[in-house]
């Protein structure tokens, strides 16, 4: 079996993912068990579009949060946090610390879209 190089390690929101599956689908008209099965799992979670996704992520990023991640961003896109605890749920195993303020700005942003 030939082995596998990883070039690029970067997070995909849900919308993303949603939308590569369902070009893999036209290419190869039918897809694999476990990506009929993500496919399944996007449809009842992912609860913004392609367009949605991208603005959240840019509204988030434009509010310029010192050592918040890609991955974390990410996250917060795809779970919509709809409370303070769930933004502290996000960050909690994280070595990043975020500030309650910084919490409340990334609250104020989200609930938009929620």
């Amino acid at each position: 079996m030939p082995s596998s190089i990883i070039l690029e390690e970067k997070p995909i929101h849900l919308a993303e993912l949603k939308i590569k599956l369902d070009k893999i689908e036209t290419r190869d008209k039918e897809l694999g068990f476990r990506a009929t099965k993500t496919k399944e799992y996007l449809k009842k979670f992912a609860k913004l579009n392609q367009k949605e996704s991208q603005e959240l992520i840019e509204k988030i990023n434009s509010l310029n949060i010192p050592r918040i991640k890609d991955r974390q961003i990410t996250k917060i896109v795809d779970l919509i946090p709809t409370g303070l605890d769930e933004i502290r749920m996000i960050f909690a195993g994280e070595i990043t610390t975020i500030t309650p303020e910084n919490m409340q700005q990334i609250l104020d942003v989200v609930k938009e879209y929620a």
